[in-house]
């Protein structure tokens, strides 16, 4: 990839996280905690969402995990080829575990989560040369903002207590 490529890349990469953490943002409106994903594919959303895991007592109710379902139906299929997951925090083991099963090609991530990211900071699945399938990882987009939304979050959670 040429320079030029990677500012386009970087700027397309960019605006879309920017719509993830809008997501996000809605998410730690409703109380819960501020992650957002969305799926695009053909340059259109395909799936959004903002974690619902207090609002439905699922643990699977993850962003991530709520906006493939929705890519999915949209497609009429559970292969997501040729389409992007961007989300605001580093999939967990299971979300990046289904990125992989839903053939996703390419995974962008905003801030790094050190005790549970399974895309490169605990672990790799994403990548995992093992699995019948990866994905392509780009982190630390938006990384700041991300980062700054769930610091805000947790920090007055404990404020409020």
């Amino acid at each position: 990839m040429d320079s030029t490529e990677e500012v386009s890349s970087f700027a397309e990469d960019s605006h879309w996280m920017r719509e993830a953490l809008l997501e996000a943002e809605r998410a730690g409106r409703r109380g819960e905690v501020p992650v957002g994903a969305v799926v695009v594919g053909a340059g259109r959303v395909l799936g959004r969402a903002g974690n619902a895991i207090e609002a439905t007592q699922d643990p699977t109710a993850h962003a991530e995990m709520l906006a493939l379902r929705q890519a999915a139906a949209a497609l009429g299929t559970r292969r997501l080829l040729a389409t992007t997951l961007y989300v605001t925090l580093e999939p967990c083991a299971m979300c990046a575990g289904a990125a992989v099963l839903a053939r996703v090609p390419r995974l962008v991530f905003g801030a790094a989560d050190p005790k549970s990211g399974a895309c490169g900071s605990l672990c790799n699945i994403a990548a995992d040369p093992r699995l019948n399938h990866r994905c392509q990882v780009r982190g630390g987009v938006l990384e700041r903002e991300c980062a700054e939304l769930l610091k805000e979050f947790f920090m007055a959670l404990r404020a409020a207590k």
